[in-house]
């Protein structure tokens, strides 16, 4: 049996697509590491100083906001090119939901009092793949408005092909 497969050149470069798709990863990357540190960061603040029970809202708040925040870095880098925005960000999450999963481990009840690791996967790829998707109406929208249209069809009576009888 021969093998009739080029071997690949570990000096070429990867295919368009691919290196497109880069900056989105990296970006995912990143944006989960962020919001591991910051959900690790609450929860060691909320479970582990009592002494800040007292700031408890304001404990809360800056947490929720910090994360809100950087939920908004792969939506605001990627606006004009919702797919990899929807990449950058379901990497992120995924992330951010698998240290989620291991942090139940380690803090007693996490998922009776706030959510199953399942629904916040879910709850964040509904949110990020709406995000995405309205970036993409609003772009086809944007370039409707300022590209021609394709001129309509004549019909053949407007040519002139069609005689008519007087």
């Amino acid at each position: 049996m021969t093998n009739d497969a080029t071997p690949i050149d570990p000096g070429t470069r990867p295919p368009e697509a691919a290196e497109r798709l880069r900056p989105a990863l990296v970006m995912g990357l990143y944006t989960g590491s962020l919001l591991i540190i910051v959900m690790v960061g609450a929860l060691v603040l909320a479970n582990r100083m009592p002494r800040l029970e007292r700031y408890a809202f304001e404990r809360n708040a800056a947490s929720y906001g910090a994360f809100v925040i950087l939920m908004l870095i792969p939506i605001l880098v990627f606006l004009k090119h919702p797919l990899q925005m929807f990449l950058s960000a379901i990497v992120a999450w995924v992330l951010f939901v698998a240290a989620y999963n291991v942090t139940g481990l380690y803090f007693r009840n996490l998922f009776d009092v706030l959510r199953t690791p399942f629904v916040a996967l879910i709850e964040g790829g509904v949110l990020y793949g709406v995000a995405a998707v309205l970036c993409w109406v609003a772009e086809m929208a944007f370039h409707a408005r300022h590209h021609a249209m394709a001129p309509r069809r004549r019909r053949a009576q407007d040519h002139g092909l069609v005689h008519h009888h007087r």
